[in-house]
Formats: C-alpha cells, sequence, structure tokens
C-alpha cells in the first residue's frame, strides 16, 4: 500500500508542474521571442494601467508588440500578433475597448480571456505585479 501511495504522490508532483497555464502552441506566431518589459506604473505614460479595463500597447516587444491589460484583478499580457493568421501587412492587433481587433479577418478577441471564436487565442505572457512595476515575460 505504501509503494502505491508513493508511486501515485511521485506522480502527482511529477505532472502537476505549470507555466500559470499559459500555452502558446500557435504556427502562425514564433515562440522564438524573448521578452522581459518592466512597466512602471507611476509614470504619466503608463497611468492608465491603473486603472481597471484599460489597456496600453508597447511596441518593439514580442513579434508585433504587446498590449498589457489592466483585469481589475491583476494583468494581462497579449501579443499584438493576430493569433490565426500568418504574419502580414494587416495582422497587427488594434485595441477597441476591451478587445483586440485583426483587421485581416475582422475578429474580435477579448483583453479578459484572450478568446474569440477562432481556433487559437492571443499570445499571452507571463505577468507578475509588484508595488508599482509590471513585468511581462516569457
Amino acid at each position: 500500500m505504501k509503494k502505491l501511495l508513493s508511486l501515485l504522490l511521485f506522480i502527482a508532483f511529477t505532472t502537476s508542474c505549470s507555466t500559470n497555464g499559459i500555452t502558446n502552441n500557435n504556427p502562425y506566431i514564433p515562440t522564438s521571442y524573448s521578452i522581459n518589459l518592466v512597466i512602471n506604473t507611476d509614470l504619466v505614460s503608463n497611468n492608465d494601467l491603473k486603472y481597471p479595463s484599460n489597456a496600453i500597447y508597447y511596441p518593439n516587444h514580442g513579434v508585433r508588440g504587446v498590449y498589457v491589460f489592466n483585469t481589475g484583478s491583476g494583468y494581462n499580457a497579449f501579443d499584438a500578433a493576430c493569433p490565426n493568421q500568418s504574419l502580414t501587412a494587416c495582422s497587427t492587433l488594434k485595441l477597441k475597448g476591451i478587445n483586440l481587433v485583426c483587421s485581416c479577418e475582422e475578429e474580435e478577441y477579448s483583453l479578459f480571456s484572450g478568446l474569440s471564436t477562432l481556433k487559437y487565442p492571443l499570445v499571452q505572457y507571463n505577468v507578475e505585479f509588484n508595488g508599482n512595476q509590471i513585468r511581462v515575460y516569457n
């Protein structure tokens, strides 16, 4: 019985490792982009992130830039590349309220969940919030 219990505990511990539930298995968006963006919310340019349902776009990070969004209970960070399109001139997402819109197919993606009605969700990055700093990384 002890051997069986030990085996079950071993299996549970070895299979329970996670990356905050974020998986980015998307054939359209390269995963080779490293990101380590630190945002100081005390700066005037980042002030909107202090309030729920606000997002700010940060170009030159990730594949097509990064949108950081205040959910009211934390922060989400998503790549600005349309997740259901090959990288083209129209495949950079645009902000529309609490959604991002891909102009290639006019599909809207929720900044709360990253989901739409299409197959692939937005590519999501890890977020840490400490004091007045938001760190976005992968």
